[in-house]
């Protein structure tokens, strides 16, 4: 996939510090820097993130930009939440985590969400009235959320709501969630 020029955008990607998928973190972010965006990643804290691969596996360390909590979301342009399911899991218990989502879609600015990230966008109330897809198991969640509906797809892109949500399933999804995103910012 070619790269776009993203030069002057910012892409905040926010994860825990265990158990994010490596590739929905490590794919994106490099995707966006080759594509000239600044990228910041926010973790819980300012430990190294360490990766899994399908769950189990240990991946990459990467190390975090800055902190959840001190994340001020209004300076950028575009929210990633990396699935995983610990990651995820987490995210969606972590007040900060919540208030970066919330002030994204109240703010219209899009968000792009893979796997079991839309856990963090359920548990934040901002998917009510959307389509979208994510990890199957988040299915009913999902639904039980208010969704207009949950489908099968490798990627979806809603714009009901005042903001734009970009959502894939799996690591397998990552080049259509990232064409996706890529046309979300360039909008």
């Amino acid at each position: 996939m070619a790269s776009p020029d993203l030069k002057g955008r910012r892409v905040l990607a926010i994860v825990t510090n265990y158990g994010v998928e490596q590739d929905e973190l490590v794919v994106p972010v490099d995707h966006f820097r080759d594509a000239g965006a600044d990228v910041t990643i926010a973790a819980v804290s300012r430990d190294p993130i360490r990766t899994l691969v399908s769950d189990k596996d240990p991946g990459t360390t990467v190390d975090p930009t800055t902190t959840l909590a001190e994340v001020d979301p209004s300076g950028y342009d575009l929210l990633v939440v990396p699935g995983g399911t610990l990651n995820a899991d987490s995210l969606r218990l972590n007040d900060d985590a919540q208030r970066i989502v919330k002030a994204f879609a109240s703010g219209g600015r899009p968000v792009a969400a893979i796997c079991h990230g839309p856990w963090a966008l359920v548990e934040a109330d901002v998917v009510r009235g959307k389509t979208l897809t994510s990890y199957p198991s988040l299915r009913t969640d999902i639904r039980n959320a208010g969704a207009a509906s949950w489908v099968d797809r490798e990627e979806v892109t809603d714009d009901a709501g005042g903001y734009v949500l970009v959502t894939s399933r799996t690591p397998k999804d990552l080049d259509a969630f990232l064409g996706a995103v890529d046309a979300a910012l360039a909008a």
